[in-house]
C-alpha cells in the first residue's frame, strides 16, 4: 500500500448506527469539523441518510448481520464507530445476539486493517457496573482484547429521552413526566451530540484516548427540578411522577430491577468536571433546551 492509501485509509471513519441518534450524531460531528465519514446504514433513501450525504459522507448500505456488507463497509477504513443494534422484546435484551453482532463487527475490523474504535457501551449503574449492560461489557472485553486501539464511551440517560412518545415512561404526556427515579436523588443526563463530540476528540487523538474508558454525563438534576426547567423552557408546567412498581412490573424484568435499584441508592456516576475539562462545551440541561430541546419539545406539543 503507498504512503497515499495509507493516508487515506488513516483519515476514513466508519460510523455504525449513523441514521440513530449516537451514529448519527458522531457522523454529523466528524462531518463538521471535516473529517471523511463513511455511514453505515440500511436505507440510502431514508430522509437521515440523504441528510448525511448531503452533508459529505459516503454511504454504505449495510446490516449487522449481513457479513459480507459490513467488510465491504470496512474496506479501506481506518477507524470505525461501533454501535451494535440492540434488540429488545417481551423477554428483555437479545443479550446473545447484541454480543454476536458486536463481536463480529470487531473480528471484521481487524480483518480488514482497522486500528482504532470507539464504541457507545452505556454507563455503569451498580456498583459492580453489571446491570443493563451485560451484552455491552462483554462487547467491551472483546475490544479491550482484539489488539486494536479502542476507547469505549458509556453515556447515561439521554436528554432527547424527553422527546419520547408512545412509551408507558419517559417522554412528556398531559404535561406529566413520568419515570423510574426517585424523586429526591439527583439523575445524570447527557446530550446526544456531546457523545458525537467525545467520539470526535477521540478520533482526532487516538493515541491521547487509546485505552480510556469515559461515563459520559453533562449535567445531574433531581427529576422534579428537571422536570421544572423543561417547564420553564416550554412555557407550560411540567410535573415529575415517579413509576408506580406495578407500572414497571408490566414493562419486563429489567424495568422492575432498574426501579429496585434505584430506590437502593444505585445510580450513574460520571465526573462531569473531569469530562468538562475535555469537551469545556459539555451541554447543562438549560444549553439543550436552549439549543434545540425546547423548539422540539414545542413542536411535539403542538402535534398533540
Amino acid at each position: 500500500m503507498s504512503s497515499r492509501d495509507e493516508s487515506s485509509r488513516d483519515d476514513l471513519i466508519l460510523v455504525t448506527g449513523a441514521t440513530g441518534k449516537q451514529g448519527g450524531a458522531t457522523a454529523r460531528r466528524l462531518l463538521t469539523v471535516g473529517r471523511r465519514v463513511r455511514a453505515l446504514v440500511r436505507d440510502p433513501q431514508s430522509p437521515a441518510a440523504q441528510e448525511l450525504a448531503a452533508a459529505g459522507a459516503e454511504l454504505a448500505v449495510g446490516d449487522f448481520d449481513d457479513a459480507d456488507s459490513v467488510a465491504a463497509a470496512l474496506a479501506g477504513a481506518g477507524s470505525a464507530f461501533l454501535v451494535p443494534p440492540a434488540t429488545f422484546g417481551p423477554n428483555g435484551w437479545d443479550v446473545d445476539l447484541e454480543v454476536e453482532r458486536g463481536v463480529r463487527f470487531i473480528d471484521a475490523a481487524r480483518a480488514a486493517g482497522v486500528e482504532f474504535i470507539v464504541f457507545a457501551s452505556v454507563a455503569s449503574f451498580t456498583a459492580d457496573g453489571q446491570w443493563g449492560a451485560q451484552g455491552k461489557r462483554r462487547v467491551e472485553a472483546a475490544l479491550r482484547e482484539s489488539g486494536l486501539h479502542w476507547t469505549i464511551l458509556r453515556p447515561v440517560r439521554f436528554m432527547e429521552n424527553y422527546l419520547m412518545r408512545g412509551f408507558p415512561i419517559d417522554g412528556i404526556s398531559d404535561g406529566v413526566h413520568r419515570q423510574l427515579f426517585p424523586a429526591d436523588r439527583p439523575i445524570q443526563s447527557i446530550a446526544v451530540d456531546d457523545i458525537g463530540v467525545f467520539a470526535q476528540l477521540a478520533f482526532d487523538d487516538p493515541a491521547r484516548f487509546h485505552g480510556e474508558i469515559l461515563e459520559l454525563a453533562g449535567d445531574a438534576r433531581t427529576m422534579p427540578e428537571a422536570a421544572a426547567v423543561v417547564g420553564g423552557a416550554i412555557g407550560q408546567p411540567v410535573r415529575y411522577v415517579e413509576a408506580l412498581e406495578s407500572e414497571a412490573e408490566a414493562m419486563g424484568p429489567e424495568v422492575v430491577a432498574a426501579w429496585r435499584l434505584g430506590r437502593q441508592g444505585q445510580g450513574w456516576h460520571a465526573d462531569i468536571p473531569a469530562l468538562r475539562e475535555i469537551h469545556p462545551g459539555l451541554r447543562t440541561l438549560e444549553d439543550w433546551l436552549a439549543e434545540s430541546g425546547a423548539a422540539r419539545l414545542k413542536a411535539l406539543s403542538a402535534q398533540e
